[in-house]
């Protein structure tokens, strides 16, 4: 059984750093769409996830559009696909998720693409926060890990203890 995270395009290493730490100890799959704002071998990345990167379930994909060709509707593997935006019509917590699930996550500074998010309004979810604060989002790290932990939840924490 596993959940999958996708970074869509992220810039900032100590965010994927730290979503590699989770996936590793949930033992969900990360998957990077590039281009990245960083090198796979940079020093601040493999920081962030400390020794955990040999255990990191790890699939980098060279663009979106090659990603949705493996994963999207109309590609062979059978992975629902849920993007997180705080564009999104659906609370994140009105799914029941299921093995195999796919969360997409755009990058620090812009997020999914506009047209990508139209495309898949049905499921764009988002994580409720205050209107009336100036804050345009959360933290990208942090928000992959509100989603992921409730999915993970629904599902009784498999293999996790």
């Amino acid at each position: 059984m596993s959940l999958h995270i996708v970074f869509v395009e992220p810039e900032i290493p100590p965010n994927t750093g730290n979503i590699a730490r989770t996936c590793a100890a949930t033992d969900s799959v990360l998957h990077l769409v590039e281009p990245l704002g960083f090198s796979i071998d940079d020093k601040s990345l493999k920081r962030a996830g400390l020794d955990y990167w040999p255990y990191v379930k790890l699939e980098i994909h060279s663009s979106l559009d090659e990603f949705m060709k493996k994963y999207g509707p109309d590609g062979t593997e059978p992975h629902r696909l849920f993007l997180a935006t705080t564009k999104g019509g659906h609370r994140y917590t009105d799914f029941s998720y299921c093995d195999e699930d796919m969360f997409l996550f755009g990058r620090e500074t812009r997020g999914l693409p506009r047209d990508f998010i139209a495309e898949h309004a049905e499921h764009a979810i988002r994580i409720p926060m205050s209107s009336s604060t100036r804050l345009r989002s959360f933290n990208l790290a942090n928000s992959a890990n509100i989603i992921l932990f409730e999915a993970l939840r629904q599902l009784e924490f498999p293999g996790l203890e």
